[in-house]
């Protein structure tokens, strides 16, 4: 299934009231699962054959400790990692990163590259501004939603 329309069905599942969602492609099957906020979620490999998922409790230890991280973000908007993936700065080894701290970015310029899937996705700033924090390292895994770049 293409990455754009699992971006799509994920938009979906949090524009609505749904908890769940599973669509099934041929033989290929995508499971979404909304999780409550403060709510920590284990994935799970899916099968082709259709098998429960199971979602572990959050334990409050790691509810705690999530919460001093996301505080000590600079003032600013941040830029989140849209899926799962390895983070590289620049476009080819040993080129200049296309970011830095400092640098003045528009909207929709490219801030980064995230390889899923062994295709290459460009991380593109959503406001303008100027990058206040770089929080990912090149050839880091990223995981969905994780704070990337702070913009202010």
């Amino acid at each position: 299934m293409d990455l754009r329309k699992i971006k799509k069905l994920i938009d979906l599942l949090e524009e609505s009231n749904l908890a769940e969602l599973e669509i099934k492609e041929g033989e290929e099957v995508v499971r979404l699962s909304r999780v409550p906020k403060g709510g920590v979620a284990v994935a799970a490999p899916i099968a082709v054959a259709a098998a429960p998922v199971a979602v572990a409790a959050p334990a409050p230890v790691a509810a705690v400790e999530a919460a001093p991280a996301a505080s000590s973000l600079p003032a600013g908007h941040v830029v989140k990692a849209p899926m799962v993936g390895t983070f590289y700065a620049s476009a080819t080894p040993g080129a200049p990163a296309l970011a830095k701290v400092g640098q003045q970015v528009k909207a929709g310029e490219t801030l980064g590259i995230i390889e899923a899937m062994k295709m290459f996705n460009q991380i593109e700033a959503d406001v303008s501004g100027t990058i206040q924090a770089i929080l990912v390292e090149n050839s880091q895994s990223v995981e969905f939603d994780q704070p990337m770049f702070v913009i202010a």
